[in-house]
């Protein structure tokens, strides 16, 4: 039956090729495929073979055998479709080539009844009634009958009006034979051998386009197995970053207890002793009342002779003034562990930004590669430079451990050893340059730069009072008596900062009144703490512009230069500690130029002020 047959031939289909089993072997696993469909499969493997429909792999390769019952089912199948066509055709006069639905192809001689063949040499289709010629007389023995065509004109040669019979591989079209001569160059065959050649093409070009959809399933299920993997990867150093950061936290909040334990201790201290002597003014205040109520009551005694005797006992009785000791906070306590607060900071900014600039720099290698020099071109004593240096660096005194100083050590070295030889004028030229191109940068560049300053109260004269959190100083009119520190001015009225600087650049600004009697600048740590060379400028180890009313000066090594006057009221200063230089710049819309050093720095570099007059105030 029908439905029977086409059960079986879905049963005799090649899963890879999707055609009816061409010699057809057996592998181990039982499936069934064409000899030829799976040789190509399995082309070019040395091993990993395995079933191409269930995917069950072998230890080698199997060893096909011909399926000899397989095949003739295949046979007699092919045989039985093909006599039942024939006859249907003949029976039903019906084009083998026709869709369903599609009306008939007429007899070309009686218009009516459909055709059941089509003669190729007579280019006509027949009915079984003007077929019988060509069936019976021996004069259409040679002609080519075929079933039914409905597009003859389409199989024929525009040019030659001939039937196609051949087709040229070179230009992919079918050709009738008189077409051969301007196809006599170009391989030709006949139509039925260049139909099977292009079968195996296909069948051939469908086992890769197999293979090769395997091969992407295998690709996508990999990608998807190393994207699951990446994911887990993430979410577990996310996690290790996580504990890492709240360790981080865990520390810096025990440090911030200890500092506040520390202040707290002292503020208990103060208050203890504080209160005691508010506890000896109590009685001692209680005693002059009690001796006042005595007096008043001997004054009314009318008695003269008890009234001698009560004044003779109160007048040898006395009382001492009261005396309030100084009793004032620790200020290196409060200072030191402010400045400990200052000084994690610092090294917490600096640490992210030094790893936030390594990790743009590492994206800048990988976008641009570095530059190519020149065979012929010697660069003399200067640096590439980009639009400005990416480095910013502090050396605070409680932060820098001996491995940092070891580094830059070794550092030092290493660049001594690969800097080129250089002449004065080149030198001079390159720092002129690099001091130009800060000066033409906005303050919000120069910004980027930024120290935080703070004032050393061990440096501070002692008519120098600082205030809001050591960033504001003023001249008291009380003198104090601090305690004695070696570091601390004795004959002026100076202070230094407490940040050292010897490496990177740094900028700070300071806030000044008009008309007043200040310095600004920088000096070694080592700078003399009392005598004239003391003073700043005054000698060889500091740099400082002043202001005398009007007047403006540069001062260092003792010497004097005066400057055109300024109205601004707040002062930069960039110091640069490789390029050997420091600028004093008027800060405002558009900075202007005031002054600017240019020295070979030997030591680490303080900010130091100087104030003379009692209205000065200096802020930074």
């Amino acid at each position: 039956s029908e439905p029977g047959l086409s059960g079986l031939e879905e049963e005799l289909t090649c899963s890879i090729c999707l055609c009816l089993f061409s010699t057809p072997v057996t592998v181990p696993c039982g499936h069934n495929f064409c000899a030829s469909c799976l040789e190509l499969t399995w082309a070019g493997l040395s091993a990993g073979f395995s079933c191409p429909q269930c995917r069950a792999t072998f230890a080698g390769r199997p060893q096909l055998q011909k399926n000899t019952v397989l095949c003739r089912v295949v046979e007699q199948l092919q045989g039985r479709a093909g006599a039942k066509s024939e006859e249907e055709g003949q029976e039903n006069g019906e084009a083998a080539g026709c869709w369903a639905g599609e009306p008939p192809v007429s007899c070309d001689s009686c218009r009516e009844a459909p055709a059941v063949q089509t003669c190729l040499t007579c280019t006509a289709s027949f009915c079984a009634e003007h077929l019988r010629p060509h069936r019976d007389s021996p004069a259409f023995r040679d002609h080519q009958l075929c079933p039914p065509l409905r597009d003859l004109q389409q199989r024929k040669c525009p040019q030659h009006n001939r039937l196609f019979e051949f087709f040229c591989s070179n230009h992919g079209v079918c050709i009738c034979s008189l077409c051969l001569l301007g196809h006599k160059l170009c391989p030709t065959s006949p139509l039925e051998q260049a139909k099977a050649a292009a079968q195996s093409v296909l069948k051939k070009k469908l086992v890769e386009l197999h293979n090769q959809s395997e091969r992407t399933a295998r690709a996508m299920s990999t990608v998807k197995t190393n994207q699951n993997q990446s994911a887990e990867t993430a979410s577990r150093k996310k996690e290790l970053i996580r504990n890492e950061f709240s360790e981080i936290k865990a520390v810096i909040e025990e440090r911030e207890n200890e500092i506040i334990k520390a202040i707290t201790e002292e503020e208990k201290r103060v208050w203890n002793k504080l209160d005691y002597i508010y506890s000896v003014l109590g009685n001692k205040k209680n005693e002059v009342l009690s001796l006042k109520d005595q007096i008043e009551m001997a004054l009314t005694e009318s008695d003269d002779v008890l009234f001698l005797k009560r004044a003779a006992a109160l007048q040898r009785t006395s009382t001492k003034e009261a005396f309030v000791p100084s009793v004032e906070m620790d200020q290196n306590v409060m200072h030191s562990t402010y400045q400990s607060a200052i000084n994690l900071k610092e090294i917490v900014k600096i640490s992210v930004t030094q790893s936030r600039e390594k990790k743009e720099e590492a994206k800048l290698v990988k976008i641009k590669a570095p530059p190519v020099a020149h065979p012929n071109k010697t660069f003399v004593g200067k640096k590439p430079q980009g639009p400005h240096p990416t480095h910013k660096e502090k050396t605070l005194p409680q932060a820098q451990t001996p491995l940092q100083v070891e580094t830059d050590t070794k550092e030092k070295k290493k660049a001594a050893k690969v800097a080129p030889t250089t002449t004065p004028s080149a030198t001079a030229a390159a720092v002129k340059e690099l001091i130009d191109s800060f000066l033409k940068k906005p303050r919000e560049e120069l910004l980027q730069y930024a120290a935080n300053i703070t004032l050393d109260y061990n440096t501070a004269h002692s008519t120098v009072v600082l205030s809001e959190n050591y960033t504001r100083m003023f001249i008291s009119d009380i003198f104090t008596s601090p305690k004695y520190h070696p570091q601390r001015f004795t004959d002026y009225r100076q202070v230094l900062g407490f940040q050292c600087f010897k490496r990177g650049i740094h900028y700070w600004e300071v806030e000044l009144q008009q008309n007043s009697f200040c310095g600004i600048g920088v000096c070694y740590g080592s700078m003399e703490r009392q005598g004239p060379e003391s003073r700043l400028g005054r000698n060889s180890k500091s740099w400082c512009i002043e202001w005398l009313n009007s007047k403006i000066s540069s001062w260092h090594n003792d010497t004097e230069k005066c400057l055109p006057n300024t109205k601004a009221t707040k002062i930069g200063v960039l110091l640069h500690c490789e390029g050997g230089f420091v600028v004093f710049m008027a800060v405002g819309e558009k900075h202007s130029l005031i002054y600017k050093f240019k020295a070979q720095f030997t030591e680490a570099l303080y900010p130091a002020f100087w104030l003379f007059s009692s209205d000065a105030v200096l802020s930074l």
